[in-house]
């Protein structure tokens, strides 16, 4: 099958990502394999290729947003059946027995396993995966607008979770790909007012289009106090700043894997009157089933770029460089 692995992780101009035929992958016992209709890509993608987040395992084929159609199934598998569709995510395998697991907390697994990361992505033809941790998926949305949903929607439902915000009440967006123009849209079908802070005015445009209440530079004071924020951008300068937004009592959660070093922080203007800092680690698969519930009753709007799979350089290189309005989408 053709698949895209990261050979040497680099600049995107060093072209880290390199075409290669790999053997199609057998399902072993529990397991489904998918042929691969779509694989979103995702910033930990460019994390990983760029060597921001450190390789586990040697040319391993990335992508963790894959929609495909079950075309094998392993033994004893059971829940899924040829020619279904099927959801492959970012969390592929927790060890069930640790306290975090048994607390029903399996985001904080101390033996995790994550899919593009320890095993073979979605930026192929073919992938598989345990049929316990794939994802039945909505009939409301296309093979194409579905993909995002599997970690910018989960990861995004699960960071406005994290930030606490009251019913109607203000919330600050910090970066808007991906991951914020879905997350801003659940927000705002819940009542709250929006506020996006990004330095796309490309992206500006995309959230006022969306509904948001305002949209201006990411540095910039939004024009109320905040009760939440979620800072998408991995940019940890940027932290002090949304910290100096948000109103008394107010919660910032991080929802990036990385994040740029965070500068000093000054206790009375960052964070006194118990203003506070979440950081948001994976998903649970509840979060998933949750959140791709939720974006079909909402009717959630997907902006999606089309590449073909042999343009997923082209992809990862236009994502780092900031020229996608919403998210890239592979189409094998």
């Amino acid at each position: 099958m053709k698949a895209w692995v990261v050979d040497t992780p680099g600049p995107m101009a060093t072209r880290p990502l390199v075409a290669v035929d790999k053997p199609t992958p057998e399902p072993g016992p529990g397991e489904i394999r998918v042929r691969i209709a779509a694989c979103g890509v995702c910033r930990t993608d460019l994390h990983l290729a760029e060597g921001d987040l450190v390789p586990k395992r040697r040319r391993v084929v990335p992508g963790h947003e894959v929609v495909g159609y079950v075309d094998a199934v392993g033994p004893g598998a059971t829940r899924f059946t040829p020619g279904q569709r099927a959801g492959i995510a970012w969390l592929r395998h927790t060890c069930g027995r640790c306290r975090w697991c048994r607390q029903g907390r399996e985001n904080l697994c101390i033996a995790p396993a994550f899919t593009g990361w320890d095993a073979d992505g979605g930026y192929a033809e073919h992938a598989v995966v345990d049929e316990a941790y794939a994802y039945e998926l909505p009939d409301a949305f296309d093979d194409e607008h579905v993909a995002p949903l599997l970690c910018a929607g989960i990861i995004g439902y699960r960071a406005l979770k994290r930030a606490e915000l009251p019913p109607g009440g203000r919330l600050g967006i910090y970066g808007f790909g991906g991951s914020a123009h879905l997350t801003a849209q659940i927000a705002l079908a819940q009542g709250a007012t929006v506020h996006v802070l990004t330095r796309s005015e490309a992206a500006q445009r995309h959230a006022l289009s969306l509904g948001a209440d305002s949209a201006g530079p990411a540095d910039a004071l939004p024009p109320e106090p905040l009760d939440a924020a979620i800072l998408f951008a991995p940019a940890g300068e940027l932290v002090p700043v949304a910290l100096a937004a948000l109103d008394q009592g107010g919660t910032l959660a991080l929802a990036g894997i990385h994040l740029t070093t965070v500068p000093p922080l000054d206790y009375q203007a960052h964070l006194f009157r118990e203003r506070q800092v979440r950081s948001v680690t994976a998903n649970t698969r509840a979060d998933g089933e949750e959140l791709l519930a939720l974006a079909a009753r909402l009717g959630i709007t997907v902006t999606t770029t089309p590449y073909p799979l042999d343009r997923a350089d082209q992809a990862l290189t236009d994502l780092a460089e900031d020229r996608l309005t919403g998210a890239a989408v592979l189409i094998p």
